[in-house]
């Protein structure tokens, strides 16, 4: 299926189906985000695209282009555990509605050096709502931050 010379939807002999218009990002981190602010949600900043299909993500922010159904995924490595903090908080935060993965770490002896926070949830989204990341450690110390290299933000159109 092409529209103005460009195709919108291909299908090839074997049944598989490529729609290279359909919008999906992936960005990631390149530089550490360190001594998180605690008691407060701290956006998470994104230095490099991998891809953008339909230049829909700007500054740490994606713009739903259309109303659907928009496949998000979250991965943070967060370092320098605070044991004294009451929890962490990652928020897949969109226009609609907040999605949550929390973390107490006051099971631990001391603090520790590595957490992963990953979350992956299907967002109803109308055009022109917007998704970001955020993390918030309650209590503790300010000492923990992001990974310069394995934090990833994604997403796509899915219906």
């Amino acid at each position: 299926f092409h529209t103005a010379t460009v195709t919108r939807l291909s299908i090839d002999s074997s049944g598989r189906v490529t729609m290279p218009s359909q919008p999906a990002f992936q960005v990631k981190k390149t530089q550490a985000q360190n001594s998180l602010a605690i008691n407060s949600a701290v956006t998470v900043v994104w230095e490099a695209e991998v891809f953008d299909v339909g230049a829909n993500f700007a500054s740490s922010t994606f713009t739903a282009p259309v109303t659907g159904k928009y496949q998000l995924n979250a991965h943070l490595l967060v370092q320098t555990i605070d044991t004294a903090a009451d929890y962490y908080q990652m928020i897949l935060n969109t226009s609609n509605r907040l999605y949550y993965h929390t973390v107490d770490p006051g099971g631990y002896g001391a603090d520790y050096n590595y957490q992963v926070a990953n979350h992956s949830v299907l967002a109803d989204m109308d055009a022109g709502d917007t998704a970001i990341v955020t993390i918030t450690q309650i209590g503790g110390t300010a000492q923990s931050a992001l990974n310069a290299t394995t934090c990833i933000f994604s997403g796509y159109l899915v219906a």
